[in-house]
């Protein structure tokens, strides 16, 4: 269920330092609590809007801390992505330092989103049951911004954007991500723009298609960390896109962990074989190379 907001927004405007300045003098240093319009925190923040959009289908108090928490990673999914498309511009720039921040960022919102799952903690398979039903076929299975994340990090199987077809908007901008390099196709063009031996059938590739790891690539990281310079800017970007695989991997344990002490191995809500698809779908690994390179460091 979606609800707009249709009221007119208060545009947020500049304030000068020297606006600052003169109101803090005329406020005689305390804070402003008059205002013509709309509070400008939430005209900025859209505060009174996100606090409308939990729309709980039961009665049971526990069912809003599920609800929230779901919205919250949706958040930072989008936000996660939001970093990483920054990251693949600058690659694509050969702008390697820049594209350090975005990346870093990004790990920390991943880390933010780790953090969400300990406010499920509390959640047993009674107290999941006293709502879940009422969820019919819903399941977070069926985010399609988590879809996003998975195909910017490289993670790509074209078939699990089908649910999406009903929804034109949304089906397409997931079939442009799909036909779009991932974060890793953008590293990997970077690594043979920088030099390293790459073949062409790896650069040309079908990047809809999940990308399989490749010797070339790993013999290409094995060379970079053997440089530990300072000015070694693949060096550090390697690091952190292994920051982000790492903290990605701990939510997918995570969600593993969360199904499992709310709903053991049941089949899962969307359909699916709830557990042991998680477990699957584990096994997949992020920018693999980087990986399996540290074993002939």
């Amino acid at each position: 269920m979606e609800q707009t907001d249709l009221r007119p927004r208060t545009e947020v405007r500049p304030v000068t330092a020297r606006q600052r300045v003169a109101r803090a003098a005329r406020n005689g240093g305390e804070p402003t609590l008059e205002f013509a319009e709309r509070v400008p925190y939430d005209a900025y923040v859209q505060a009174s809007t996100l606090h409308r959009l939990q729309q709980p289908l039961s009665a049971d108090p526990g069912e809003m801390s599920f609800l929230m928490v779901s919205q919250i990673m949706e958040l930072y999914f989008g936000l996660t992505c939001h970093e990483l498309r920054e990251t693949s511009r600058l690659l694509r720039a050969d702008r390697v330092w820049e594209a350090l921040a975005p990346l870093r960022r990004a790990a920390l919102h991943l880390e933010g989103l780790n953090a969400a799952w300990r406010g499920l903690r509390w959640m047993t398979p009674a107290d999941f049951n006293r709502f879940r039903n009422l969820l019919g076929e819903g399941s977070g299975f069926q985010s399609a911004m988590y879809r996003h994340l998975e195909f910017l990090l490289g993670l790509r199987d074209p078939a699990l954007i089908r649910p999406f077809r009903r929804q034109t908007e949304v089906y397409a901008e997931l079939t442009d991500a799909l036909a779009t390099p991932s974060v890793w196709d953008e590293v990997v063009a970077l690594l043979a723009r920088h030099g390293h031996d790459l073949p062409a059938d790896l650069l040309e590739r079908d990047v809809a298609t999940e990308h399989e790891a490749h010797p070339a690539v790993e013999a290409a990281w094995v060379r970079i960390y053997a440089d530990s310079g300072p000015d070694n800017h693949l060096r550090l970007l390697g690091e952190a896109l292994t920051e982000v695989a790492e903290q990605f991997g701990d939510w997918r344990h995570h969600h593993i962990k969360a199904v499992q002490r709310t709903m053991g191995a049941k089949v899962g809500s969307g359909g699916s074989a709830g557990l042991a698809w998680l477990q699957r779908s584990m096994a997949r690994v992020v920018f693999p190379e980087l990986w399996s390179a540290r074993t002939a460091m």
